[in-house]
């Protein structure tokens, strides 16, 4: 068996695991929510917001306030959904697959980021 053939069955091998990873767990999602609770936003890695909740206290904002409020707390719910993906990867994929999560822009962020862990998986 030559190299680009082994390449192929660990690439299929890890597309395996992983397939088989959510399956059982359900999909990763982000959430964030802003320091007054009155946008709150549920994303999954690299995609558009699944959820966004704006309190009615929000609405007193102004729409351009309020805009980029959701904007703020949607770039975090996406950095809090690439740090889950790669801590529910680590338990299926290797160091390399974690590292390539990284070069195409899922970044691991601080574990400390956690609020509830309610959203590590589902949405609720």
């Amino acid at each position: 068996m030559d190299e680009t053939q082994r390449a192929a069955e660990r690439v299929a091998d890890t597309e395996r695991r992983v397939s088989e990873h959510v399956a059982r767990t359900g999909p990763v999602l982000g959430r964030a929510s802003s320091p007054d609770g009155a946008v709150t936003v549920v994303a999954a890695p690299g995609g558009p917001p699944r959820d966004v909740r704006v309190s009615p206290s929000a609405l007193t904002m102004g729409p351009r306030a309020l805009a980029d409020e959701i904007l703020r707390v949607s770039a975090r719910a996406s950095r809090d959904a690439a740090t889950r993906l790669h801590r529910s990867l680590e338990r299926v994929a290797d160091p390399a697959t974690l590292r390539a999560l990284t070069e195409i822009g899922f970044e691991r962020g601080p574990d400390d980021d956690d609020v509830d862990g309610s959203y590590l998986r589902g949405s609720r």
